[in-house]
């Protein structure tokens, strides 16, 4: 097990403290968790950091650290409905991530590699500053998750279309 590895299981650890931090009523507990989530969120980018530069890039890796990520977000987000995310936001950034994994799972099936495309990166981005935002209750959150919305549906659209070669012709 490398240190990238390791960055990625402990985040997936915490996400429960993060959760807790966030939904027990305490003193500034919403800027604890903001904090808490943006530590998280810099181990992600961290741990693919050094994943790349010191080479530990591994087939484990390449599968958990994507499910932190949006077991991360998904935890979030569910907890925020209501609390400047709408609930039709998370329904539709929970069913986008559930969509292109399957559809990266199933070209992998066929030994194809979907990598991580330019929009996947730019809406992940704009959901890591979106739900801190929010928690920090500064004003247009919901501005900022419908634009993170509307790029997570953008970036799954963009995966679909340049995987249209996977899908048969003819559905019989």
């Amino acid at each position: 097990m490398n240190i990238a590895n390791v960055i990625t299981l402990l985040r997936i650890l915490l996400i429960p403290i993060f959760i807790g931090v966030l939904i027990v009523d305490f003193p500034n507990h919403t800027f604890w968790s903001a904090v808490i989530f943006i530590v998280l969120a810099v181990s992600d980018w961290l741990d693919g950091y050094l994943a790349r530069k010191h080479k530990l890039t591994t087939n484990f890796g390449k599968l958990i650290d994507p499910m932190a990520d949006k077991i991360l977000v998904a935890a979030a987000l569910i907890f925020l409905i209501g609390k400047g995310v709408d609930a039709w936001m998370v329904f539709l950034i929970i069913t986008r991530e559930f969509v292109v994994t399957t559809l990266r799972l199933g070209a992998q099936s066929q030994g194809i590699t979907i990598a991580a495309s330019e929009w996947g990166k730019i809406k992940t981005i704009s959901q890591m500053i979106a739900i801190p935002w929010i928690l920090f209750g500064f004003p247009y959150g919901g501005n900022l998750m419908l634009v993170a919305t509307v790029l997570t549906v953008v970036s799954g659209i963009d995966y679909f279309w340049k995987s249209r070669s996977l899908f048969p012709a003819k559905l019989e």
